[in-house]
């Protein structure tokens, strides 16, 4: 089987970390595959960054598709951007991590919280609560302050920073459980379940989970209606 990571910044750093933690999370006979584009923006940080960001997911898809295809796509990025449009490309599974994330914190317990990057991305991490349907199950959303590009190699300051949001999260909010939101957040999982004492979800090993397990039950993307392939209009210059 093999699965293939849309990293949508163009971090080589965030990309092997993200390929890391896939690779952790993948069983044996599973071939990772982690990619990001050649230009673009190197964090995505705003709703600017996300079209970019969706583009580029599109963009690796049809160049994954170029040279055979893979079993099962991983979006790898919070914001989960192009997610829909990457579901019209193909009929494999194709995954968000804030979607993967949310769907496993809700299975260990009633209530989870986001603990993510900057405030400012707050407003599309509320409307993917939503649009999951973990309104009910979403306590509380934090932003650390820290910058993406500070977890391609995650210093001591910010583990500190996204470990003591976590600690609030679980005392103050009593959150049953963490969601990390970003995927250069992927590497803290098992030292921030150990400081808080609840599960700490990294969406890349969550959907990694999920893309696995649906290939091998034989489950794809559906092409009715709103996932069918879209039609090709060439529009002339």
């Amino acid at each position: 089987m093999r699965i293939t990571l849309l990293n949508p910044n163009t971090s080589r750093a965030m990309t092997a970390k993200i390929a890391t933690a896939a690779r952790e999370a993948a069983g044996p006979d599973v071939d990772i595959a982690a990619v990001c584009p050649d230009i673009g923006p190197a964090a995505i940080e705003s709703h600017l960054d996300e079209v970019y960001a969706a583009a580029a997911v599109v963009e690796l898809i049809e160049r994954d598709l170029a040279a055979g295809g893979s079993d099962g796509y991983v979006v790898a990025c919070f914001g989960d951007p192009g997610l829909d449009a990457a579901r019209e490309l193909v009929d494999v599974p194709v995954v968000g991590i804030a979607e993967a994330a949310m769907h496993v914190a809700s299975l260990t317990g009633r209530s989870f919280a986001v603990v993510t990057t900057l405030t400012r991305t707050l407003g599309r991490a509320h409307d993917l609560v939503a649009r999951y349907g973990m309104s009910g199950a979403c306590v509380s959303m934090t932003g650390t302050g820290v910058a993406v590009l500070d977890l391609e190699d995650t210093e001591p300051a910010a583990v500190a920073t996204i470990g003591e949001a976590c600690e609030r999260a679980v005392e103050h909010d009593r959150a049953h459980a963490i969601v990390l939101g970003c995927a250069g957040m992927a590497d803290l999982c098992a030292q921030l379940t150990l400081r808080t004492g609840v599960p700490v979800v990294d969406g890349v090993a969550a959907a990694v989970g999920l893309v696995t397990a649906m290939s091998r039950m034989g489950i794809g993307t559906s092409k009715l209606d709103e996932y069918a392939t879209p039609p090709r209009r060439l529009v002339a210059g």
